[in-house]
């Protein structure tokens, strides 16, 4: 028996689709054929890349591209691996109580119940829509479409820190994103390590937590103009008995360079969670929700 929660959920999400789909074609102007007109300020999951638009540029990411949930048919991620945690690691874990199990009335996960920032990693495959990317001389710049969050990768030859959260004089603090530096591992790779993380974030929404001296890599690699790939590998000693993958995950060009604005609203959170969400309640013996 399905509990009042996904029920609930479920008839949310198919009114909001049939209003959202009669407010796109009302809206949508249209040219004396019927054809619909393009605006240069939206962006159109339909509007998608063809074939690979030819070689790569060398050394070069610059563009704005459609993630895995962009809704542009980009393939959905794989390689992921399961996490062997240490005792302290499952004593950690213990302490997280995902959305998929828990429903948003007994989760405690920060996203979904204070839209608190993902951080990295979480931030490069939970509701990976769209990412631009710039390069300035010094660094290399991230926006992406969730949450209209941006990083910073040095790409100065700079060391990664080492005392971060540290109790001494000029030890830097933890960040949501960390602390990145990028170099180019041949013409078309990019590999960027991160370390220096809050302790509050998840690495993925299932809970698997992380300490401050966990190191993130991602290696960009694009393998056409029109294609990108990245991998993102996990290594922190304290909570996990061996490193792991991610796994990979596909971007594609976006023809018009444009991305919406796709925000977690917490006036919004707050309002569902006090209307339907904690008075639905939890059930943690429940099976998973599919995600």
């Amino acid at each position: 028996m399905r509990n009042p929660f996904t029920r609930a959920l479920m008839g949310i999400m198919v009114v909001l689709f049939f209003s959202l789909v009669a407010t796109a074609q009302m809206a949508q102007p249209q040219d004396k054929k019927g054809n619909e007109t393009r605006s240069p300020w939206k962006f159109y999951p339909t509007d998608r890349s063809v074939g690979d638009g030819g070689p790569a540029p060398k050394r070069d990411l610059t563009g704005t591209w459609a993630g895995p949930g962009s809704g542009s048919g980009i393939p959905r991620p794989q390689g992921a691996e399961q996490p062997s945690l240490t005792p302290l690691g499952v004593q950690l874990m213990s302490q997280n109580k995902p959305l998929q199990k828990f429903s948003p009335a007994g989760t405690n996960d920060p996203h979904v119940r204070y839209c608190d920032p993902f951080g990295v990693p979480q931030n490069m495959i939970n509701e990976i829509r769209g990412l631009s990317i710039a390069t300035i001389p010094n660094r290399i710049i991230m926006l992406l479409q969730f949450q209209d969050t941006w990083r910073e990768i040095w790409t100065d030859g700079r060391a990664l820190p080492t005392n971060v959260g540290a109790n001494e004089k000029g030890a830097l603090d933890p960040r949501y994103n960390g602390y990145s530096v990028g170099q180019w591992e041949d013409d078309y790779t990019l590999v960027v390590d991160t370390t220096g993380f809050d302790e509050r974030t998840w690495i993925t929404s299932a809970g698997y937590p992380h300490t401050i001296d966990a190191h993130v890599q991602e290696r960009y690699t694009r393998t056409s103009h029109n294609d990108m790939k990245m991998t993102i590998t996990v290594d922190d000693p304290k909570i996990y008995t061996k490193p792991f993958s991610l796994g990979t995950f596909n971007f594609r060009w976006i023809p018009n360079q444009q991305l919406d604005e796709w925000l977690c609203l917490p006036s919004d959170v707050m309002d569902y969670l006090k209307t339907m969400g904690d008075p639905a309640g939890s059930d943690p013996n429940a099976a998973p929700q599919r995600r």
